[in-house]
Parts: structure tokens; sequence; C-alpha cells
């Protein structure tokens, strides 16, 4: 199935994105969009009333008689009519598939159609037996209607993706010297700075430089309500402004932009197919070989048996009819189009489809606990002076000279200590990040290290005051070697983690926390969620070990992690999570990225996982389960108890069988709440 395509130029970003254009439907449709479908159906139909009529079958049953000289003709004219009007498609599918030697479903229309009208048009002209004409042109009718509703659907998966592209507006406020002049996107560069009036889309991804509003990202990142932006707050292009008026600084435009990251994201995952995908594609094949061999196996046995060429004939045409591997073209491709869509919207960006359809077999989730389960912001709590020498507001002064080169949770709540309380940030040198450690570098000639109890238990430093008690997070200050004192930090366990745990255990899925903080911090956090157990002072190097042991028990392992020193274990886990907001979205390591950091949004990723993979597996029982009772049928096996099909009744139960695939792939929007 072709998918929606946007490519990207570095010149002209939002142009490029107003003159995209949705491609959907199936190669086999090329040429052929969805009203050229709707205005063959109409016309079509239009003349299969006639057609009809002048059928001495229907005249039977409906026990009325209409002829008149030369009717036959006027019958082989009003049919060859439809079948070249209405067939067209059908035959130039089917002449796409024998040239690319890709004989499939179009083929067996095509050759159905073709044999049903050359052997009406032998029959008008002498040939003894019953025409075919209003089987073929009901057939070609209901073709057509059943294609008009398969390619409406597929549009509609992939509707969401187009409203995505067109969010992002084409023109911003420039401001220049406290002039406004509005002038093209595309031509903004970092730096710049745009305003935003009240109610308008904010056109870039950026820094908030002045003003205060509310803003509504629900499109972008699936959360409902607004949020506040004040000066410093990060705003994503094609967010909807409040009530407040906006200054914002460029931080990224074009194809860098958060929208483009996600509208590409959206597309490679809708093009990338899955196993199950692969599987889909060989059984349709495979079914379109079966049916075309069945046809003739049909043909000889009953003409073996003695039957009229007629009666052996109609038997082919209705089995190369009812076996059609149309709904099971579709099975899949719709699921996928429609899943990912969905999931784009609540904030859910797909990377690795086979992943997340993978869902379904998780058995134990790995959470990391910090901005995931917790809400990230820890507080100061309290500074703890362990050196004579120094007094708390000069180790918070010294420390700050430190983490101002750090973008660490614990960094930000020390800094938001230190602008609370006007202290000067001093200038820093030889910074080093110490992974899993902390952070050391020069202060005013003092050698600083930032550190948690992991550097103090490697380098073997024993403090005479223990803390074990505190069970939020505590981290060290070294000067000169010397441990100086201390900083505790409490973090708040979110509201929605509570239900995100429920929701896991109620799928019978494990979930344990993973954290590189004490014992203490990791049990109450595990006790309080009411988790299946937690691993405690784990460094980032051993958060892969870790996930490796777990498989090597035969777990199937979800790890989630902010996709920067959970890297390599997002890379080992089965089904990788990066949890993160804003524009950190490109974790290349994971194959699902969540741009809330809310843990219900992964329980819901998970269930939702398993319940696209339920319906991919519902749609092809559906599909290929139809044609294993329907060819039979087909070819007469029932005969001696007068039970058969006749092509026209197979064409209606294919085309059901194609509308109830696309209805049951729609429903899946019904599964992620």
């Amino acid at each position: 199935m072709e998918h929606t395509h946007i490519h990207h130029t570095k010149s002209q970003h939002n142009t490029d994105l107003h003159a995209k254009h949705t491609e959907i439907g199936h190669d086999k449709h090329a040429g052929h969009n969805v009203s050229d479908f709707w205005k063959r159906f109409i016309a079509c139909s239009i003349v299969s009333i006639p057609v009809l009529a002048l059928s001495h079958m229907i005249q039977q049953w409906l026990g009325f008689e209409l002829a008149f000289q030369g009717d036959k003709y006027v019958l082989a004219v009003l049919s060859t009519f439809i079948f070249i009007y209405g067939g067209n498609p059908f035959l130039k599918g089917l002449y796409d598939e024998v040239k690319d030697k890709a004989i499939g479903m179009m083929t067996l229309i095509g050759v159905a159609i073709t044999v049903a009208w050359a052997y009406s048009i032998a029959i008008t002209f002498g040939l003894k037996g019953m025409d075919f004409y209003w089987e073929m042109a009901t057939l070609i009718d209901i073709m057509l209607i059943g294609h008009y509703f398969e390619m409406k659907s597929v549009m509609g998966a992939s509707r969401s993706l187009e409203l995505l592209v067109k969010m992002m507006p084409s023109t911003a406020h420039h401001l220049n010297d406290g002039q406004i002049h509005d002038m093209p996107v595309s031509e903004l560069k970092i730096g710049d700075v745009v305003m935003v009036k009240p109610g308008e889309k904010i056109a870039v991804d950026g820094m908030v430089t002045e003003g205060e509003s509310f803003v509504n990202e629900s499109m972008l990142t699936g959360e409902s309500k607004p949020i506040k932006k004040t000066i410093d707050s990060k705003v994503i292009g094609g967010a909807i402004n409040g009530n407040g008026t906006l200054t914002i600084k460029v931080e990224s435009t074009g194809k860098d932009s958060y929208l483009n990251k996600v509208v590409k994201l959206v597309e490679d995952a809708q093009k990338v197919k899955s196993k199950t995908q692969n599987f889909a594609d060989r059984a349709a094949k495979v079914l379109t070989f079966v049916a075309l061999g069945g046809g003739v196996i049909t043909l000889v046995v009953w003409l073996l048996l003695g039957f009229p060429f007629v009666f052996a004939l109609e038997r082919m045409v209705t089995v190369m009819v009812i076996s059609c591997p149309h709904a099971l073209g579709l099975a899949v491709p719709l699921v996928v189009a429609i899943s990912t869509s969905i999931a784009a919207q609540k904030g859910l960006l797909i990377r690795n489809r086979t992943a997340f359809e993978n869902a379904r077999l998780i058995t134990t989730i790995i959470f990391d606990k910090t901005g995931t389960l917790t809400k990230g912001s820890h507080e100061l709590q309290e500074v703890k002076v362990l050196s004579p020498k120094y007094y708390d507001e000069e180790l918070l002064r010294l420390a700050s000279g430190i983490e101002q080169h750090s973008e660490h949770y614990i960094a930000a709540g020390l800094l938001r200590k230190v602008k609370e309380l006007n202290i000067t940030i001093p200038k820093s040198e030889n910074f080093n990040y110490l992974p899993g450690k902390g952070l050391e570098g020069k202060v005013e000639g003092k050698e600083i290290k930032v550190v948690g109890p992991n550097y103090l238990k490697e380098q073997n430093i024993s403090i005479t005051e223990e803390n074990d008690d505190f069970t939020g997070t505590v981290v060290y200050i070294l000067i000169d070697k010397d441990v100086a004192g201390y900083f505790t930090f409490s973090d708040q366990i979110r509201e929605s983690s509570f239900e995100a745990i429920q929701i896991l255990k109620d799928a019978g899925i494990k979930n344990l926390l993973l954290t590189g903080d004490n014992e203490k911090v990791a049990k109450k956090v595990s006790e309080e969620l009411k988790m299946d157990g937690f691993l405690a002072n784990v460094l980032p190097h051993d958060k892969l070990e870790k996930v490796k042991e777990l498989q090597e028990k035969g777990e199937y392992i979800a790890m989630t992690g902010d996709g920067v020193n959970d890297a390599p274990a997002l890379a080992q886990a089965d089904v990788g999570i990066a949890v993160g907001s804003g524009t950190d979205i490109a974790a290349e390591t994971a194959d699902i990225i969540l741009v809330n950091s809310d843990p219900k949004d992964i329980a819901n990723l998970i269930l939702f996982g398993k319940a696209t993979y339920n319906k991919m597996i519902q749609n092809l029982w559906w599909a290929a389960g139809y044609n294993i009772i329907a060819i039979p049928l087909a070819a007469g096996v029932l005969y001696q108890w007068n039970i058969m099909l006749s092509p026209a009744v197979g064409a209606v139960l294919m085309s059901l069988s194609t509308i109830v695939v696309a209805i049951n792939a729609q429903l899946l929007k019904t599964k992620l709440s």
C-alpha cells in the first residue's frame, strides 16, 4: 500500500508542507482515485438496471417478461459499456500485475469479468447456453463500490497525518528592533524573535522571552489541558496560543522542528513493513495462486464428470470471483496506517512497527524512576554542612558553579534554590561529567565534586554523619577531596503512576523499578506504588546488564528511559520506550517514543500494541477464513444438496468481507483512551 509521502527541502519548509497531497490507495489502483471509482460505480449502476431487466434469469425470478426485436444485442451493448468503463480499473490492474510478474487480486477480477463477458458475447452470437451479463454487471458494480469504501478507509487512516502537516502556519510575526512584520516561516533563522498573538498558532519551536499565556498542545502531544508558558518555557510549533501575547526566540525551524520529526516518524513507521504485514503479503500471493489453480481444477473436474461446459465455466468463474484476496490485502496495511496515526495524535511515536506489535509478548516492564514514575522536579530540602570551614550558602554557591553546566534534574533543583536566595553563581573551569556519579570542576581555584553515594563507596570515603533514614536523593559536595557537606532533594510520585502500575498488573505484566538511588528510596517508591520489585544503586552502564539478566531468564522486556544514559539498555530491551517531552523526541535507540513523561501512556501503549496486533490477526483470519469456506462452496462441493454460490453472490460476499475488515480496523480508534 502506498502511504502519505511528505518530502522536505531545505529552502522551502512551510510552502512545501502546505503543497503536499496524499497519494493513497493500492498500487493496483494506479491512475484511479476515490472519486473516479465513485463515478464509475454510479454510471455502471444506472446502466445495470436495464441489463438486469433484460436478463432472462432475473425475469424468471421476478415473474415478468420484457422482450423485443434485437433485445439480446441491446443487452450485449449495455453490458459491453459496463465491461469497458466499469471494468477498466481492474483490466488495467490485470495488465500491470502480469507485466510486473506480480499476479494478485486484480488478475483474478480481470480474468473473472473477461471470461464472463467473452462467454456471454459468444452466447449472443450463437453459442448454446445462458449468458453471464447480469452477473458480470453486478460483479463490476460491487467491486467498484468495494474499492471505493476500501480507498476511503485508507484515506481516513492517513488523514490525521495530513492534519499534522496542515497545523504549521506558513507565516510569522517577525520582531526586529521593535518593528513587527510578517514573513514566511521558511525564511526565519535560529535566534530570530517572533511574536504570537492570542488565539494564533505558534509557528516555530522556541523559548518564551516575554509574556505569559496558556498554550494548547493537545494535537501535538496528546496533553489535553492547556499548559502555562512563562519566560524560559519551551513552545512547540503548531500549538495554539491562548489568551496572552508571547515573544518567542526561534530554536528550530524547518526539518528540525518537532512537528516535522513527528511527521517523519509516523511516515517511516507506516512505510516499514512488520513481520505480520509480510506474512499477510505472502498469504495473499499464495491465495491468488490457490484461486487461479482452484478455478482451473474446478473447470476440469466438472467437465470430466460430464457436466456441460457452461456449468463448469460458471463454477470456475465463481471460484475466481469469490477467492480474490481483496480483504487480505487490506487486513494489515489499514490497521498499520490507523494505529500509527492514532498513536501519533496521542503523543506515542512508533519507530519500530514489529516491536510495537510485540507489545503483546511483554512479560516484564522496567521503569526508570526519575521523571517517569516520579515528577523529576527535585526540590532542595536541606543543606547539611559537615566541615567547619564552610556554611550552607557557601556550599550552595560553590556547587552551583559546577551544576550550571548540567541539565540534570538535581542541577535544576539546586539552581532554582540558588536563584531564589539571590546567590551569584561563580565561574568554573575544567568541568567534567562523571557518568552515573556526578560532576567535577574547578571553582575559584578549589577542586569541587558534586557526587552521589556511589562515588563515595567507590572511593571508600566514609562520612561521620549517616543519613540512611532519608528517602529522597542525597548529593555530596567534596571540596579539595574533603566531604564538606551534602544536599537532600525529594521527588514526588506522579498521580498517574498508581493507575499505570494497576493497568499493567491487571494485564499480567510484571513491573520493576530501576534507579541509581539507594535502596531506601527505591523501596519507598516501589512499595508506595505496589510494584513487583526494584533494582537500586544501578549505574547507567549496569542497566544494560540488568536487562540482559532478565532476558536470560526468559523474560520479554520493555524498558523505559530518557533515551540518553539509558540508550544501551533501551537498545538491548525487546521493546525500548524513550520517555521525554518537547523536542527531545529523536531518541535513536528506542522503538517507541512517548512525547509526554506520563507513565499511564506507557501502560496504554502496551495495551494498544496488543489491541493492534489482535486487530491484524482478526482481519487475517476473517479474510483467509472466509476463503477457506467460500472456495469449496463456489467450486460446488455441496452441489448434490443444491447448495452453490453464483458469481454475483460470490462478489457480494467478497466485498462484504472487505468492508468488515475495514470497519474492524476503524474500531482501533476506540482502543486508545
